[in-house]
């Protein structure tokens, strides 16, 4: 049997707008994935707890305030805390070109900057997910 790819869309901190998050949390829906979405004002230790409960593949994160490398470091520590440290971490929203290095080398495994086309992110999972997930 075969399972769908697993995602949990978190809107990280402060951000008050989650009309981007939720377009992107269609996009994967449509693309045959299985969504979680986490709603407005999560930090992220409910973001790393989600993620370990709902047992996701994905952690997709829409930030908007500027505080992605704040949040992104607390999130992918908290999921290499929690034994987590596989599920792959994927940022977008308001992110400076010359963030995009610090990002990945603290661990996101890719970065959606503005003006990202909205399939990016669904080519990118199908990339890293090539073989079926086994259920």
């Amino acid at each position: 049997m075969v399972r769908k790819i697993r995602v949990l869309m978190a809107k990280a901190g402060l951000d008050g707008h989650d009309r981007g998050a939720k377009v992107i949390a269609r996009a994967f829906r449509d693309a045959g994935m299985e969504v979680i979405y986490t709603g407005l004002h999560q930090r992220p230790e409910q973001i790393v707890a989600a993620a370990v409960q709902e047992a996701v593949d994905v952690v997709a994160l829409s930030i908007l305030s500027g505080a992605h490398l704040s949040i992104c470091r607390k999130v992918l520590a908290g999921l290499a805390q929690a034994g987590a440290g596989d599920i792959l971490v994927l940022v977008g929203g308001t992110i400076l070109e010359e963030e995009v290095p610090q990002l990945q080398e603290m661990g996101v495994s890719a970065v959606f900057p503005p003006g990202s086309p909205l399939e990016a992110g669904v080519e990118f999972l199908r990339s890293r997910f090539t073989e079926p997930v086994k259920a």
